[in-house]
């Protein structure tokens, strides 16, 4: 059993070596990587001639000499085109078996371009496949080593149950279009034409899938998912429950990846890839997901940066801010009081004051650290999820978590100023950074 950062490691080497032939191809090579460790569909929508047959050879280049098969669909594709012509000496003794060897159901990888051309022939035992690994082969139900399928199309499916149906088994979907900048223009017709090496192996594969089935989805990851089903419905975006499952599976692949035992926010960076339908929703749907990931890693970094409790304490003592500001105003001008209600209020002020200054303390000095923090969170970042394109830009997630706190402390001087006119004893923050 290898050691995570093994994995890693091997992950990221493919990385290397797939972005260097494919240009503009580095969070696409990413998802596929995950589809793939994850044992799901992949379906890329684009163009002719924008590499995405190329692509699947060379993934698959990944594990070796391991089976491979291809094929270009028509309207008239036959079942004895994708599963093997039927057997005539079983014909001979009215058994009704393929020939399957060389053909989808003995591979282990897959290429399936122009998938939506498959006709009503193919798509019951095309479904089985994609869906279960399984083929029906006459009486017999054989499982089929497949354990990545890729397939491709200029179009996306019409409305036709039986085509949706196949589009539902893909959970991965990923709209790939032509090299736009002119150094990836460049360094195309320079990219290397060798045989990728074989860095990944079946095993590996089936050892990671084991054990994310020991892997927890904790309790606010389901929540957060729950949350995502229910803002999409509202946009009127409906996902089947198949795949609302298989995207928690995919969280669950992704932690055993990275060696922990409970999934967490970094192993869902990936999810809006699973979301859409139309490659035009992706903007919005990525929209979406942004805010609720950014909720769950502030709820992540509560241990650190307890931002929520320091919220709630600072409004406990805003919602008495007119009341004790009233007490302090009829002290000042003799203002008439009851002795009950002055010691209550001379009490509820001073217990104020000690809460707003170990608040203001304590804040200060986890804002402190969190700048420290700051300064190596690329590094931390992509140690969190080798599926990280730009770790650098989730370091700004980690300075909006660092504002709302300075929001809270501003709050916190702001109030003990208003109540006691001066500012708290030794609590010096510079807000410039």
């Amino acid at each position: 059993m290898k050691e995570p950062i093994v994995v890693q490691n091997k992950l990221r080497e493919a990385m290397g070596h797939l972005e260097k032939r494919f240009m503009e191809r580095e969070e696409l090579i990413r998802v596929l990587l995950l589809a793939l460790m994850s044992g799901e569909n992949v379906l890329l929508v684009g163009p002719p001639g924008s590499a995405k047959s190329q692509l699947a050879r060379a993934v698959a280049q990944l594990f070796g000499n391991e089976s491979f098969f291809d094929y270009l669909l028509t309207r008239f594709t036959t079942p004895d085109e994708l599963f093997g012509p039927v057997s005539l000496q079983k014909l001979k003794q009215d058994e009704y078996v393929r020939l399957t060897q060389g053909y989808l159901p003995d591979a282990c990888f897959a290429f399936l371009d122009e998938i939506f051309k498959a006709n009503s022939a193919i798509l019951n035992s095309l479904l089985s496949v994609l869906n279960e690994r399984v083929f029906f082969n006459g009486r017999v139900k054989q499982m089929t080593p497949l354990l990545f399928l890729m397939a491709a199309s200029n179009e996306l499916p019409e409305d036709n149950e039986q085509l949706a149906a196949l589009y539902d088994r893909f959970l991965f979907r990923y709209e790939v279009e032509y090299v736009k900048q002119i150094s990836s223009f460049e360094l195309m017709f320079g990219a290397p034409t060798t045989a990728i090496p074989a860095l990944l192996t079946t095993d590996l594969v089936k050892q990671i899938k084991v054990q994310a089935l020991d892997v927890t989805l904790p309790e606010p990851l389901i929540y957060m998912l729950f949350q995502l089903k229910t803002a999409l419905e509202e946009k009127e975006y409906v996902l089947s429950d198949r795949r609302w499952n298989k995207i928690g599976h995919a969280w669950k692949v992704s932690a055993a990846i990275h060696g922990r035992s409970t999934a967490g926010v970094w192993d869902t960076v990936l999810t809006p890839h699973m979301l859409w339908d139309y490659p035009e929703d992706l903007v919005e749907l990525k929209e979406i997901f942004s805010g609720l990931f950014q909720e769950m890693l502030k709820k992540e970094m509560e241990q650190e940066l307890p931002l929520q409790s320091y919220q709630l304490n600072v409004r406990k003592w805003l919602d008495k801010e007119d009341e004790l500001h009233a007490f302090q105003f009829k002290k000042e001008v003799g203002g008439a009081l009851s002795k009950e209600a002055s010691e209550r209020l001379k009490l509820t002020l001073e217990d104020c004051r000690a809460e707003l200054e170990e608040t203001a303390r304590s804040l200060r000095g986890r804002l402190i650290n969190w700048q420290e923090k700051e300064k190596k969170l690329p590094e931390w970042i992509a140690s969190q999820s080798v599926f990280l394109q730009y770790p650098e830009q989730y370091a700004v997630k980690f300075t909006h978590l660092r504002i709302q706190g300075e929001r809270i402390l501003q709050s916190v001087q702001g109030l003990y100023r208003t109540l006691f006119d001066r500012e708290i004893p030794g609590i010096v923050y510079d807000y410039t950074l």
